[in-house]
């Protein structure tokens, strides 16, 4: 395998977990980040099943301090190659109709940007005096339109994306390859939260197998599936007026209040 050492963000349970799962091989040290103890310890313990040699942190990824000082202590004790900054938060349309609101938005920007941030900034020094390293951006297909029931989490994957796409003009001469990653609708317990139609919705292991696939060939980006992808890359060049009245019926409210 490529990558031998490797932090996962948000890996206790949907695309984290079957990333952590799908990395899982003799020797490789797979750095798990979560706030969920007892998932995350399922995920690891399915993990060290296949040989990897997993370590575990229960940690917010908005506590920069919290994660500079982890991110250097793991890079120090096995220099960290990868990077999946995956861990995401979404709100929504609330049950009643109710937009989600500036505090919602504040939210999702700080787990969804800045979180990412606070993974990739602490490791970027080691990865660039070796000369070698790739990072992961998850972003979503909701980053390349914004969609009426759910502003702030398409603000948040479109400003990760944009400083994603910043990242990799600049690293990739120093050998550090960054990789974004816009996958449309997977099974997941964030998005069972919503009521709506989810064309094209895969597995999040067949998700996972699309995001090494990329990772592993050095990929620029990777956006799937390529239906709903090419109807938002089109989407820019028709009148905004047809496209505003056909993602306005798209609606997507979660079930409950969180």
């Amino acid at each position: 395998m490529r990558f031998r050492s490797i932090v996962i963000t948000g890996a206790s349970r949907g695309l984290g977990a079957a990333l952590a799962r799908r990395y899982a091989a003799p020797g490789v040290v797979l750095g798990l980040i979560g706030r969920d103890a007892a998932a995350l310890e399922a995920v690891a313990l399915d993990c060290a099943a296949r040989g990897a040699l997993p370590r575990l942190a229960v940690q917010d990824v908005r506590d920069a301090a919290g994660m500079d000082a982890l991110l250097r202590e793991w890079d120090a004790a096995e220099p960290v190659d990868l990077a999946i900054a995956n861990a995401g938060i979404a709100a929504g349309t609330r049950p009643d109709g109710a937009a989600e609101g500036l505090r919602a938005l504040t939210a999702q920007v700080e787990v969804n940007l800045l979180g990412a941030a606070h993974l990739v900034e602490p490791l970027l020094p080691g990865m660039r005096a070796r000369g070698r390293g790739a990072i992961g951006l998850v972003t979503s297909l909701a980053a390349l339109r914004g969609l009426p029931d759910s502003p702030g989490y398409c603000a948040s994957k479109a400003g990760l994306w944009a400083w994603g796409e910043a990242l990799r003009g600049r690293l990739r001469a120093e050998g550090v390859q960054v990789t974004l990653l816009a996958p449309g609708y997977f099974n997941s317990a964030m998005g069972d939260r919503y009521v709506g139609a989810r064309p094209f919705s895969m597995s999040a292991e067949v998700a996972a197998a699309r995001v090494a696939r990329a990772l592993d060939r050095e990929a620029a980006q990777a956006v799937f599936p390529w239906p709903l992808a090419l109807a938002l890359r089109l989407a820019p060049f028709l009148p905004a007026r047809v496209v505003d009245r056909v993602v306005g019926k798209m609606a997507f409210r979660v079930r409950e209040q969180e």
